[in-house]
């Protein structure tokens, strides 16, 4: 069990982070509080508590050697004790960290740890492998300052003989003058008590000589042993820098911010990048993550109100989409009447955009179709049904960001499916992702299930909230029919609530052709047959 104390200073150590007698065992300068983040960060981290335990039965100061490695990543401006100021025993340690942040890739692992209490431990546990080397290679400069610390021992031992021998003599000499004013004389106890300072101080003086001389050896064993500690440091921090990097970038790709990071607990966060890591949802991340920057930048192409994809500047006199320097000219009371005489002639310079439809305002709702063909592969690696997942959490964000309510519904078979509901007015977190990423029912394809919940979500739209012009996109790779009867009542229910469907044949030609199904159910169709391929679907985040 690792004892917590507090150094003389008043600072929580962790394991190894006191002051012993007067000089330090920890490398590193750090206030209390930073010494609580990480008592606290080590008590949360089973892997870090784990590491302390496996490198200390092998390494005596290994505890406080990954206290100083927490607080170097950690600390927005870290800065090493003087050599002086250390233990003798932990020489080796602090030529470690110091081997460390003397690599120029330091200061790019603190860009990404600095104030993260999560990702420092994660830097540290990441350099592991390294450290376990660095120790390895110390081991003989180890044991010579491990030698030193034993003579210092001795030598504060002595010193504390001799302040024991003075007292004794304070103690003797006002004995002997009690003793003088009552007539009575020890002068023999009175010699030898001299005789005892006197011993003790060279015992001391002896003693110290002995523990600088160790000092010394133990010193030019940690300096020769410092060029080979070089490039295991360089390694230990890319490889560090590489683990904190991936794990954000992971992160960003599934939409997690830092804000919402920071008010996970450690154990949630570290269990939100083990599964981010392990499961195959990490193998998605690159292309969840292309698909949400390519469809941040169609929002910003696109402009607020206006109904098509912006190809120019025309005339006209839609108030909607008049360009800014016309609307300044309002600003001018001179002007004001030219204005108004070029509205009243149509001539106003106006956005022109070519002529799709306006933006819904109703619920997004993504089919996504999890039947068993859409393991397959395409080229590049993809499969099917990472390409639609990506693209139906791209039209997640996209919803979002214009406020409205999305649905995600996974499809198969016509007894298979499961509704996801992501309403505008609640936060989303991340776990309602991954588990609606991760579902995947399997078996065959019908079309009429999932577009008829839809439908009827849709329908629930209008009733409760008036709402109208919701927008659905069919993400499938396989064609089939629907009833006449069936498809008589979604065309009334599609002419009644004013919504879309977009169709996206993944990896399925026939799908799109005219006269196909999808092609009859679809107000707009594509085909995809690239599932690396994110700009297949760029113009669906310009009208949705």
């Amino acid at each position: 069990m690792v004892e917590w104390e507090e150094d003389s200073e008043g600072a929580l150590g962790g394991p190894g982070g006191a002051r012993l007698g007067r000089r330090y065992s920890t490398a590193v300068v750090a206030d209390p509080f930073e010494r609580i983040a990480w008592r606290d960060t080590y008590e949360q981290s089973a892997g870090l508590r784990d590491l302390v335990t496996e490198l200390t039965g092998r390494h005596a100061y290994a505890a406080d050697l990954l206290t100083d490695l927490f607080l170097a990543s950690y600390k927005t401006r870290p800065r090493l004790r003087e050599r002086a100021e250390m233990a003798p025993s932990q020489l080796v340690n602090h030529q470690i960290v110091a081997s460390l942040m003397e690599t120029s890739e330091f200061a790019e692992l603190r860009r990404e740890t600095a104030g993260d209490a999560y990702a420092a431990a994660m830097a540290v546990l990441a350099q592991a492998s390294a450290v376990r080397r660095m120790l390895e290679r110390t081991r003989a400069a180890q044991e010579q300052a491990e030698r030193a610390a034993r003579a210092q021992r001795l030598a504060d031992s002595a010193t504390d003989a001799v302040v024991e021998a003075l007292q004794s003599a304070a103690d003797a000499a006002d004995e002997d003058g009690s003793s003088s004013a009552r007539g009575q004389h020890f002068g023999d106890g009175a010699g030898h008590t001299t005789q005892a300072v006197r011993e003790a101080i060279e015992a001391a003086e002896a003693a110290e000589t002995a523990a600088q001389q160790a000092a010394q050896g133990a010193a030019q064993a940690v300096t020769m042993a410092a060029p080979g500690l070089r490039g295991s440091a360089r390694d230990a921090v890319t490889e560090a820098t590489g683990a904190v990097r991936a794990e954000a970038s992971l992160m960003r790709a599934w939409g997690v911010g830092s804000g919402e990071l920071e008010r996970m607990s450690f154990d949630e966060r570290a269990r939100l990048a083990e599964r981010l890591r392990t499961s195959r949802l990490a193998e998605w991340a690159d292309l969840i993550g292309r698909f949400r920057q390519m469809a941040e930048g169609e929002r910003a192409r696109k402009v607020e109100g206006a109904a098509g994809e912006l190809v120019g500047v025309t005339l006209g006199d839609d108030l909607s989409r008049v360009i800014p320097s016309e609307l300044a000219n309002l600003g001018l009371p001179e002007l004001r009447a030219v204005f108004a005489a070029r509205y009243a002639a149509g001539e106003l310079m106006l956005y022109d955009h070519r002529g799709e439809q306006s933006t819904g305002r109703g619920a997004v709702i993504a089919c996504v179709d999890t039947s068993h063909s859409m393991y397959m592969e395409g080229p590049g690696g993809g499969t099917r049904e990472a390409w639609a997942k990506a693209c139906a959490l791209a039209l997640l964000d996209q919803a979002r960001h214009a406020k409205r309510d999305f649905v995600g519904i996974l499809f198969s078979a016509a007894d298979k499916i499961r509704v996801c509901r992501f309403p505008a007015d609640e936060p989303v977190g991340i776990d309602q992702v991954l588990d609606f990423a991760e579902t995947f029912l399997g078996g065959g394809t019908s079309y009429q299930t999932p577009l008829t919940a839809a439908g009827d979500l849709l329908e629930e739209e209008f009733d409760d909230a008036s709402r109208m012009r919701g927008d659905i996109v069919m993400l499938t790779d396989d064609e089939c029919d629907v009833t006449e009867e069936w498809m008589r009542g979604w065309n009334d229910a599609k002419h009644r609530l004013g919504f879309r469907v977009f169709g996206v044949a993944i990896g399925a030609p026939p799908a799109a052709e005219a006269g196909s199904v999808l092609d009859a159910l679809s107000d707009n169709l594509r085909s995809v047959e690239d599932f690396t391929d994110v700009h297949a679907a760029a113009d669906l985040f310009r009208v949705i």
